[in-house]
């Protein structure tokens, strides 16, 4: 019996990407970024959710992607990555979809050195890259991160 994973399809620059919906904890509607000082240069700021302070990454920046201001149209995607809880700055949610198993080629046969990206998902109208979380930030970024917020 196949085991179904569940995933994120969410938009940046019209580009479809995913996450698994295990790592996902909600989505909320984007609010105003505070930055901070001394992040790593992906981090956009922190938010402050429910008395949690959250950091905002810009996954434009991460991706290469022409840089713009958070709109409030946009969407925030509450996600934990193995060491903390980061709002990932999207253009909008697609949707999720069922991967009911070979819909997600892995990228080393594809790209083998294309970081933070654990596969492809082939859609009935396309395909989106999917994020592996537990790659996405560097050790070096989780380290800066923490000592930024260790100063908030």
């Amino acid at each position: 019996m196949n085991q179904v994973s569940q995933l994120l399809v969410f938009l940046l620059d019209h580009q479809r990407y995913a996450l698994h919906l295990a790592a996902v904890e909600r989505v909320v509607r984007a609010a105003e970024v505070t930055p901070l000082p001394r992040a790593p240069k992906i981090v956009h700021g922190v938010i402050d959710l429910h008395g949690r302070i959250i950091p905002v990454i810009d996954l434009r920046r991460r991706f290469g992607l022409p840089a713009r201001e958070v709109d409030f149209a946009d969407r925030f995607v509450i996600a934990r990555t193995p060491r903390r809880r980061v709002a990932l700055a999207v253009d909008a949610v697609d949707g999720v979809v069922d991967d009911p198993g070979g819909h997600v080629q892995a990228v080393a046969e594809i790209l083998p050195h294309l970081a933070y990206v654990e596969g492809v998902l082939r859609l009935k109208d396309g395909m989106a890259l999917v994020h592996d979380l537990g790659r996405f930030l560097s050790l070096d970024e989780e380290d800066a991160l923490d000592q930024a917020l260790a100063l908030t």
